[in-house]
């Protein structure tokens, strides 16, 4: 079994309506820093990414930010980190955070937490890398997705091994757990023509 040295975090650059989406996320970035464990993230200052680096930064965690010029430029990098690391790109981001990663955790966000989380899926999927990867289900945030892919899964548009390459949790230490416990999946991204 790999050893978790660093996650990635994927989530919002907002705080959505709710503050157990805060809540999760400081309690996430807390515990990733208490058990010694870095954490990547897109280097943000704003909504959940400012939370859980905050949280981690401020249990003495390391934290890494990964921010694309035209973002930073902007005034949205964390000043506090203990390394930002400058990008030309989305895609160069998304590959620096992935290299940097032993395995990634999407907490609540909007279409760019959800983009990343589905290619970081995708390359899984194409054997690209065995690393676990989750969702912080605060509130049953991630239950419509979790449903949705059950039925993708049934519906014979990915086979129903892939669909453990994405585990949940619905607290920080439950989804923690499901990444350190995760075993690699095996199987075809192709099916037969009868969906196994």
């Amino acid at each position: 079994m790999r050893e978790l040295k660093s996650v990635c975090v994927f989530c919002g650059s907002n705080y959505g309506v709710s503050a157990e989406y805060e809540t999760g996320a400081r309690v996430f970035g807390r515990l990733l820093a208490e058990t010694g464990r870095a954490l990547v993230y897109g280097g943000g200052k704003i909504g959940l990414m400012g939370a859980v680096a905050d949280a981690a930064l401020e249990a003495g965690g390391r934290v890494i930010g990964v921010i694309p010029t035209f973002l930073k430029d902007k005034e949205l990098a964390h000043p506090g980190l203990t390394e930002l690391v400058v990008v030309g790109s989305m895609h160069e981001r998304k590959a620096k955070m992935e290299g940097l990663s032993d395995a990634f955790a999407c907490l609540p966000g909007g279409l760019g937490t959800y983009e990343e989380m589905f290619e970081i899926l995708s390359w899984a999927q194409l054997g690209m890398h065995e690393k676990p990867i989750g969702v912080l289900n605060t509130a049953g945030f991630y239950q419509p997705l979790l449903t949705m892919l059950d039925s993708t899964a049934a519906a014979g548009f990915m086979h129903e091994r892939n669909r453990s390459l994405l585990v949940a949790g619905d607290d920080a230490p439950a989804l923690l757990a499901a990444l350190d416990n995760y075993r690699p999946i095996h199987a075809s991204k192709w099916l037969e023509r009868s969906g196994t």
